[in-house]
């Protein structure tokens, strides 16, 4: 069985908002940073696709992009709130 990588990316971008934090890192990337605590794979993918910012740092966050955090809350309520 070969994984879709694109619903990996949705429910890690997903996971990412549940975790996320307004904080100083707002100022420089003008938005929410999360824990980097994912599959590595997924946060490149991400972060190739502009919705968060580099994940190889020495952060042990990342900062969602203004896109990134639209579309994270977007999936954690499509994927994990009661309607």
């Amino acid at each position: 069985m070969k994984p879709d990588h694109d619903k990996i990316d949705d429910a890690v971008l997903a996971l990412l908002h549940l975790g996320s934090s307004q904080s100083n890192m707002e100022e420089q990337y003008g938005t929410a940073t999360a824990w980097k605590s994912h599959d590595w794979d997924a946060l490149s993918r991400l972060h190739e696709k502009g919705l968060i910012s580099d994940p190889v740092n020495k952060n042990k966050s990342i900062a969602l992009t203004e896109e990134g955090l639209r579309r994270s809350r977007e999936l954690f309520e499509q994927l994990f709130c009661k309607s």
